[in-house]
């Protein structure tokens, strides 16, 4: 069918069954949302750059706000996609619930590696970046303790930190959906096993892995869900403007993605699924033994129940390898992503970790 206006394709609507018209109204309401909307903004919490090391910057939050807290908080990311998952968007951000309840907050950003940067390994960010970016936070604050915050990856990296500084005034930590037991990574294990996954030559290959490697990876895991159903969702209630914003915002973090250092990446293929040797005690890092049994900080251990990057078995094992004698394990009915933003982050995850947070820093 073929009209000579847009006033004659909107007359005809009208003719139309009232569910036709609002299928039709979805449909072009997710046109617009694929093809004309800008990208949303994200990262908006006021910020500082405190110190930069290579790509990596260390920021400081709202530092004009009154700190009312005495023990700063480092919060430590991944490797992979960017950091402003932390700081997503105002009033669904957890870096901006914490300095609004009094919390001094810092953030390690590793940057974007460039080809140049795929020779570094673990142990560069584990000896090099976070011992500084401890001694900058302390310095800037003024106080004589810190809380470290890793989420996933930057979890692992924490825990790895802390085992090999037991004598730097680390008060608490939290974990947030961090794996250290490998033994049963669920997919990733029949994946990555070393009898067909040739790692070695993956990297030499490559150089860097390219974030659309590592997001196709963690897309199989469940692939129906992860393609076609933000799509279905879309369709579904492309009417709902808040729904639209927040699905805006995710779809921009979930293909935001940052290329994986090679030879930090062939460490944690090899040495962490293939060998599992963190929760072991057979992880070496430039010669120094890492023992998780050096951690004696204050543990708030958070794993996800639909997380099926980081699984609950994966991450709860921490709490029986350290040597703290305050230490906790929450489940949260979330994934591995809406564990930090959403509905449910915004009403018992940020809540929880402040509340810790505040109890174990008096």
């Amino acid at each position: 069918m073929v009209f000579a206006s847009s006033n004659d394709f909107e007359t005809w609507m009208n003719t139309m069954p009232e569910n036709f018209q609002k299928d039709i109204k979805r449909l072009k309401k997710v046109s617009e949302v694929l093809t004309k909307n800008p990208d949303p903004k994200v990262g908006q919490t006021p910020k500082e750059v405190i110190w930069t090391k290579n790509k990596a910057k260390l920021y400081r939050y709202q530092p004009a706000k009154v700190k009312t807290n005495k023990v700063p908080i480092l919060m430590i990311y991944a490797l992979i996609n960017k950091p402003y998952i932390l700081d997503l968007t105002p009033g669904n951000s957890l870096v901006e619930y914490l300095t609004n309840q009094g919390h001094d907050v810092y953030l390690l950003d590793w940057g974007t590696p460039g080809y140049e940067d795929r020779n570094m390994k673990l142990d560069d960010y584990v000896l090099d970046y976070i011992p500084r970016a401890v001694q900058k936070v302390l310095r800037k604050s003024g106080a004589d303790e810190i809380t470290l915050f890793g989420y996933c990856i930057g979890g692992t990296l924490t825990s790895m930190f802390a085992a090999l500084h037991p004598d730097l005034p680390i008060r608490n930590i939290i974990f947030m959906t961090s794996p250290f037991d490998f033994s049963d990574a669920g997919l990733f294990t029949n994946w990555l096993d070393e009898r067909y996954f040739n790692l070695d030559q993956m990297v030499d290959t490559l150089g860097n892995i390219p974030p659309e490697t590592i997001d196709l990876g963690s897309k199989l895991l469940k692939p129906l869900v992860n393609y076609i159903g933000p799509y279905i969702s879309l369709a579904d209630r492309s009417d709902n403007e808040e729904f639209v914003k927040s699905w805006t915002l995710m779809q921009k973090w979930v293909g935001d993605g940052v290329p994986f250092p090679g030879e930090a990446y062939r460490q944690w293929i090899g040495e962490f699924y293939q060998k599992n040797k963190l929760i072991k005690d057979e992880l070496y890092i430039r010669g120094q033994q890492v023992k998780l049994s050096n951690i004696k900080a204050n543990i708030l251990n958070i794993a996800a129940e639909r997380d099926h990057i980081a699984t609950p078995e994966q991450v709860k094992p921490l709490l029986d390898k350290v040597s703290s004698k305050d230490k906790t394990f929450k489940l949260m009915p979330t994934g591995h992503v809406s564990v930090v933003v959403g509905g449910t982050a915004v009403k018992k995850t940020y809540p929880t970790i402040d509340q810790w947070i505040k109890v174990h820093s008096n």
